[in-house]
């Protein structure tokens, strides 16, 4: 055995342990991006090159909760968990902060933004609190935006691009909300919901015209995504005036598309009939099918 492989087993040695704390965590990911004895695909990698996988790791926080899976659960947040560890790391490395500065910040931030648990003030209602807590996010807003020259201040600018399509569009039009840029109830959005569809409709006969086999025309495929667009966001204004997050709501749509599907594929199986034996008609009446099977809400 060289003096190198007893090197390698006497750190391997050092990070197999019974019980590890979040001490542990750190070094293990150090090591991972030791120069000297790392791993060749984690030395490689960067904030953006990370960035796909913590909202992977995010959604997959959701899916075991979603499913009521309390084991999966508690190894999804170890994986979201190490993600911010991984950036900690990185940015340690670049000496811009390490992870005690995270640790401080959030630690800071809860304390200063619940005064009511933390200080004197005595806020006991849900509208008390929110109140108070958007208060001092705008406080702090402004007070960050004093510190970055020739910034420009919107009501918008801290709902993050990088959120999913749907939950910005929501915390978009919360905002705007806020100053009173909004329909009065859920039955105006109707009318606009009609109003996107026909123009979608009217971008679809559009793009027909002009339609090859190669598709649509680049500008035609420009404007119905445009439309599709506009048409999604009104449909997510709307599940904000009747309190539904519609991310959920479309993780519930997909979950349900999943098990109908599920049931075509079983059925036709067990009839010993391939999709490409299957008609349309038969397998939406499987769909159909399917559909009575289903528990009742």
């Amino acid at each position: 055995m060289t003096k190198t492989d007893l090197n390698k087993n006497e750190i391997k040695q050092s990070f197999i342990k019974e019980d590890y704390s979040i001490d542990d965590l750190l070094a293990i990911m150090a090591q991972l991006r030791n120069p000297d004895g790392g791993c060749p695909w984690d030395l490689k990698q960067d904030f953006k090159s990370i960035s796909p996988y913590t909202i992977e790791e995010a959604y997959e926080v959701i899916d075991a909760i979603d499913r009521g899976e309390r084991q999966d659960l508690c190894e999804e947040l170890g994986d979201l968990l190490f993600q911010v560890v991984y950036y900690a790391q990185m940015a340690s490395e670049e000496e811009s902060f390490k992870f005690q500065d995270v640790i401080q910040a959030i630690c800071e931030k809860l304390v200063r933004r619940h005064p009511h648990v933390f200080g004197d003030d005595d806020l006991k209602s849900d509208l008390e609190i929110k109140g108070m807590w958007e208060q001092i996010k705008a406080e702090e807003k402004s007070l960050k935006g004093d510190k970055i020259s020739g910034a420009t201040s919107s009501i918008l600018d801290d709902v993050p691009v990088g959120l999913p399509g749907l939950s910005r569009a929501v915390k978009l039009q919360n905002k705007a909300a806020k100053v009173g840029f909004d329909w009065p109830d859920a039955s105006f959005v109707f009318d606009k919901i009609e109003e996107e569809l026909n123009e979608v409709r009217e971008a679809f006969d559009d793009a027909q015209k002009d339609k090859t086999d190669a598709g649509y025309s680049v500008n035609s495929q420009e404007k119905l995504t445009e439309e599709i667009g506009d048409l999604l966001f009104v449909i997510t204004n709307l599940a904000r005036h009747l309190n539904i997050d519609p991310e959920h709501a479309g993780r519930h749509a997909n979950n349900k598309f999943c098990s109908r599907f599920s049931y075509i594929e079983k059925e036709l199986h067990a009839r010993g009939v391939s999709f490409d034996e299957a008609s349309l008609e038969e397998m939406d009446a499987l769909w159909d099918e399917a559909k009575t099977l289903e528990p009742k809400n």
